[in-house]
């Protein structure tokens, strides 16, 4: 989260609460597009780390601070800490092998703005990096977000 993102923060309560409803706005679009059931989604990276503490790593609070540069593109390696927890995420599910991770939400020219990054945990790398934004200038509100989830949905699969 961005420091502009306060309003978001004090409607939901925490920077993590905005993030879990997003994500669960991300996963209920996904599986209405018929995708969802071949992604993990955030509730269960969440179950796994709560079953897992010694050894995961918490799925809300991973050292994403390399992804959030605008240097950070395509093809760039990111390295320690955060390789190892996606590595341990990724080898605590079988068959996972890409991690589409939310980096950085901000507010932009009245639009909502989410920068995600598609890693590949094998070889520390970005595999695709952009910003998503919302088509309306509805700042900082629960729509803003439901609306930039079903725009990062889109990449995936039709509405």
């Amino acid at each position: 989260m961005s420091s502009d993102t306060g309003s978001l923060v004090r409607e939901f309560g925490t920077a993590s609460a905005v993030s879990r409803f997003f994500d669960g706005e991300l996963a209920r679009l996904l599986r209405e597009r018929g995708i969802g059931t071949n992604w993990i989604m955030p509730a269960e990276l969440a179950r796994a780390y709560e079953r897992n503490r010694m050894y995961a790593s918490d799925p809300y609070n991973l050292a994403i601070e390399p992804l959030r540069s605008l240097k950070f593109v395509a093809g760039s390696k990111y390295g320690e800490p955060l390789s190892s927890q996606l590595r341990t995420m990724v080898a605590l599910h079988e068959g996972a092998r890409l991690v589409l991770l939310p980096a950085a939400l901000q507010f932009q020219g009245g639009r909502t703005v989410l920068r995600v990054a598609l890693l590949d945990p094998r070889y520390a790398e970005a595999r695709w990096v952009g910003d998503i934004k919302s088509d309306s200038t509805q700042v900082q509100t629960r729509s803003s977000l439901t609306q930039v989830a079903g725009r990062l949905a889109d990449l995936f699969a039709a509405p």
